[in-house]
């Protein structure tokens, strides 16, 4: 009996070094991707899955929420094409209250994401998973944005 419960609390001590490993991983790769978003970097893209669940919560002026969701490659080809913009106007994000905790499908990763020029803060995630071969990719993403032109693609139902 004394080996089973040995083994036992071997085992868990293990495995919470494997999570705290992964959620480690996972915050690394988030900081990974904040600084390529920030410094405009190509490689952004391949921080995505192809199959990536993309939403924009946009917050109307009477404070009601929106979600405005897309798919990848869409979501992929606006990206390029405001980074041209951003780089100009030296635009950059800030992201403060990070947390990171498992999930079903990965670790959520949840923040405050400041735009530069702003004095508010918007609330932002992201669903991370680490891939057979190591990768980890962006499975889920959720970002509120006040941007009112994105209400045109909304699901209307």
């Amino acid at each position: 009996m004394k080996k089973y419960i040995l083994t036992l609390i071997t085992l868990i001590s293990l495995s919470s070094f494997v999570f705290a490993d992964d959620k480690q991983e996972a915050l690394n790769f988030f900081d990974s991707y904040v600084n390529g978003a920030n410094n405009y970097s190509p490689t952004i893209v391949d921080m995505y899955s192809p199959t990536a669940r993309i939403i924009r919560q946009v917050i109307k002026p009477d404070g009601t929420l929106v979600d405005v969701e897309t798919d990848t490659d869409t979501y992929i080809k606006q990206m390029k094409l405001g980074q041209a913009g951003a780089k100009l106007r030296h635009y950059k994000n800030s992201y403060t209250n990070i947390s990171v905790v498992p999930v079903e499908n990965g670790y959520k990763v949840s923040s405050l994401r400041q735009p530069s020029g702003e004095d508010y803060k918007l609330k932002t995630y992201m669903i991370v998973k680490k891939q057979p071969n190591g990768k980890w990719l962006i499975v889920e993403e959720m970002m509120q944005t006040k941007v009112q032109t994105l209400l045109r693609y909304a699901n209307k139902k």
